[in-house]
């Protein structure tokens, strides 16, 4: 069996564009969100990490996209992991997330998307972001953002 090449790319720049997403919310956790900011991240709720709620859980059995905008509280961003405090349904509620698992990372007001498919793929598209938190699409596909559309949880 062959060694895992040390120069794999794909891993290598998965890598790197999960270091925005933490460098993102580095800023955010230390500043605040400034002007229209705010994010939209998606993450597979059954990686190994995550820890959310057991309600959460049940009703997200896969992936569940939360929304940081007005409403979050506590976040902490560590190497791998991020943690935040959003309200569901004006309950608060704490949520890990490692980088990881994340599969979508999305500021709309930068018209900034990344979209992970789990395979060492990503995409990246500055002109159109994948920003709907009920779509399901295809790996590594990026769509066009749609404001107005419904949130799971934060705003």
């Amino acid at each position: 069996m062959d060694a895992p090449d040390p120069l794999d790319y794909r891993r290598i720049m998965e890598q790197a564009l999960r270091g925005v997403i933490r460098t993102s919310l580095r800023q955010v956790a230390e500043f605040g969100l400034s002007g229209e900011h705010h994010f939209f991240i998606s993450f597979h709720t059954e990686a190994d990490g995550v820890q959310i709620p057991p309600e959460l859980r049940r009703q997200h059995p896969e992936e569940m996209t939360i929304v940081m905008q007005f409403q979050y509280q506590d976040l902490e961003v560590e190497e791998d992991t991020f943690a935040v405090t959003l309200n569901f349904n004006s309950v608060p509620r704490r949520l890990l997330v490692p980088f990881a698992a994340i599969t979508s990372f999305v500021d709309p007001s930068a018209a900034f998307g990344l979209s992970f498919t789990g395979n060492g793929d990503v995409t990246e598209n500055e002109d159109s972001v994948a920003a709907d938190p009920k779509a399901h699409t295809p790996a590594g596909k990026v769509v066009p953002f749609t404001p107005n559309r419904p949130t799971e949880a934060g705003g």
